[in-house]
């Protein structure tokens, strides 16, 4: 008795019903499909096209830092006050719409900051933004 129930268990698995994962494969199949198809589609629009040539323009915006210790920079590069006004005419004499940002490290003197504003405020620069950091609450 017991040799006929170990055939019987036998039987039960000797085929594998794939069904089920066809029709799971089929179905991912579809919607793989769907989602292609639906983000391809859209409006059809002419766009512009775009010089594969490098832009020769630079940046216009010039940049003046003060650091902790009161020293100025134009961009990248560290001036006098005098020297920081002659740069800035010339600046101004190309672009007379001339944009300026000024950094100013928190603890630097404030003296240095309002000289720096009486500076740009002398050479007409109107387009003038002070740069401060976001404080995420």
């Amino acid at each position: 008795m017991s040799g006929s129930i170990d055939s019987g268990e036998k039987d039960v698995y000797d085929d594998i019903n794939i069904t089920p994962m066809l029709d799971l494969a089929y179905v991912l199949m579809i919607i793989f499909i769907i989602m292609t198809t639906a983000t391809v589609q859209g409006i059809k629009v002419n766009l512009p096209k775009a010089s594969a040539a490098p832009t020769l323009a630079k940046p216009q915006t010039k940049a003046i830092t003060i650091t902790a210790d009161g020293t100025i920079f134009l961009d990248t590069f560290p001036v006098t006050l005098p020297q920081l006004e002659s740069l800035l005419k010339q600046y101004k004499a190309a672009n007379p719409n001339l944009p300026v940002i000024i950094k100013g490290d928190s603890t630097v003197q404030y003296q240095k900051v309002v000289d720096v504003l009486d500076l740009v405020g002398r050479l007409d620069i109107t387009q003038l933004g002070l740069v401060t950091q976001r404080i995420v609450k």
